[in-house]
């Protein structure tokens, strides 16, 4: 593509050394810059692209978006008011805006994410619609498919636009689910997407070293809900207590669904039941009853199921076709997932408060009554810290015994984030508070302390299969190490 071409619609301050160039890719990282490519100059919290555009010059970039002028270089520069923002503009642009021909659902919030979008796809498949999937654990083309690995929930602009329009011409796939995060929209990755639908989980604590105030956090979750239109839906967990706000932040013409257990809802559950085997519940829209069964357990599981199939309504399809395919859909990877047997071992990604006591509610509901609920948890460095004395207080109230270790530390002192949470107990008495920084060696201690009749959740890194250290990532999975523990009972 033309560089006239590619910056045909962009709002740009400045033409600098303007040559009509060709243009081949994008890119953001001069080291991964290819020849043909126009760098973009990215302004981070750390870091400055323009400082290495000459380097991305060295390696073949043509152009670059500059944000104000990068001097002794003369290849063509287009000026622009952010590049953050505007990187999405030039993506879409460059891969003639793939969405456009695709139904995308866009699925935000604090927890349920990765659920939520795993149980749309298997929906749509059900409905014998091919679904591919964007989010956390990376993307993949169907729901037995592989994952492929990708660097944020929510790709940078430029692999988002190119993975989207892969999805639609290589692999003929018109239905997009994706999990949205609040980084992405407030950094504009999502730029450019349009939306067939949004869903919005919940709204809790997380992310508050990045946006500093639930509001911030809150403002930057209802962007995805703003940029909808007439021909778009949203559905909305109106229980949660941001709810409402979410409603109104739609535009009055978007069709609206809502969910719930507590308040009156569109999609509501009503009557519900757990049991080591899963959650029993009816469902009831437009005044008929539904039979549910899940593998799946606890109350977030029922919200994440009900997320789904109103998402699924909204889309038109049969609800008989969505709840047959959600009772056949035995979890998701690291979420509430079951990797020992005696003990009962759990897995979870719960990182933040309310994710955490969830779990360990929806724990204590199958913990018999001579057995000990055990947790295992640590917090991430480089993370909002006001969560750890929070998550520390929610352990020690909802278990009987808690082992408080290291999560992905980062550049901080594990100590530290540990002194942290140590604050938010009311006492540390060494026979129900362990403390361990090394979370392999934490999750061997369980062996000389869990009983056959106990449940432990080990809890914040769920999928994950490294951890980050202050000088190198690792190779480290929960799953993995519960395992070595206790291998002669092993699912």
């Amino acid at each position: 593509m033309k560089l006239d071409e590619l910056i045909e619609y962009l709002k740009y301050k400045d033409l600098i050394n303007f040559k009509n160039v060709e243009i081949s890719g994008i890119s953001y990282n001069s080291r991964t810059t290819k020849k043909g490519d126009i760098f973009v100059c990215l302004v981070g919290e750390h870091t400055d692209g323009h400082e290495y555009a000459k380097m991305a010059i060295e390696s073949g970039a043509v152009a670059l978006l500059v944000e104000h002028k990068v001097e002794d270089v003369s290849v063509p520069q287009v000026q622009v008011a952010s590049t953050k923002y505007q990187i999405a503009d030039i993506a879409d642009r460059f891969y003639s805006s793939p969405s456009k021909g695709i139904n995308l659902v866009g699925v935000t919030g604090t927890n349920g994410k990765t659920t939520v979008t795993h149980l749309i796809q298997k929906i749509l498949e059900e409905n014998n619609q091919k679904c591919a999937l964007i989010g956390t654990l990376g993307y993949k083309l169907s729901s037995s498919g592989e994952y492929r690995n990708a660097k944020h929930t929510t790709p940078q602009a430029p692999e988002l636009q190119a993975t989207l329009r892969m999805i639609k011409d290589i692999e003929k796939i018109d239905n997009v689910v994706m999990e949205v995060s609040s980084h992405a929209l407030e950094q504009n990755r999502v730029g450019g997407c349009r939306f067939n639908g949004a869903v919005f989980t919940n709204l809790t604590q997380d992310h508050l070293d990045y946006h500093i105030t639930m509001e911030n956090y809150f403002k930057a979750k209802a962007l995805l809900f703003q940029r909808l239109n007439e021909d778009n839906f949203a559905v909305i967990n109106i229980d949660d207590e941001y709810g409402e706000r979410f409603l109104e932040q739609t535009p009055d013409e978007v069709k609206k669904y809502t969910y719930g257990v507590k308040k009156s809802a569109d999609v509501m559950a009503k009557d519900i039941r757990f049991s080591s085997n899963g959650a029993e519940f009816v469902l009831n829209f437009n005044n008929t009853d539904y039979n549910v069964n899940l593998h799946m357990n606890g109350m977030f599981s029922v919200y994440n199921v009900l997320a789904a199939v109103t998402a699924s309504i909204a889309m038109g399809i049969d609800i008989n076709v969505a709840i047959s395919a959600l009772q056949n859909v035995h979890g998701v990877a690291g979420r509430f997932e079951v990797v020992n047997k005696k003990p009962l071992v759990i897995v979870d990604y719960a990182h933040t408060p309310d994710g955490l006591e969830n779990v360990l509610k929806t724990a204590r509901e199958i913990t018999p009554p001579n057995g000990k609920l055990i947790c295992v948890f640590g917090c991430g460095g480089d993370r909002d810290a006001t969560k750890r004395p929070k998550m520390g207080a929610i352990a020690q109230q909802l278990s009987d015994r808690i082992v408080i270790t290291s999560d992905n530390p980062r550049s901080e002192d594990p100590q530290q984030i540990i002194t942290d949470i140590i604050a938010g107990l009311k006492s540390v008495d060494s026979e129900t508070v362990t403390v361990e920084p090394d979370r392999g060696e934490a999750i061997r201690l369980l062996k000389t302390f869990a009983s056959n009749n106990d449940v432990v959740v080990v809890a914040g890194k769920g999928h994950e299969d490294y951890q980050i250290l202050k000088d190198r990532t690792i190779h480290f999975d929960d799953r993995e190490e519960v395992r070595k523990v206790f291998a002669e009972s092993v699912i």
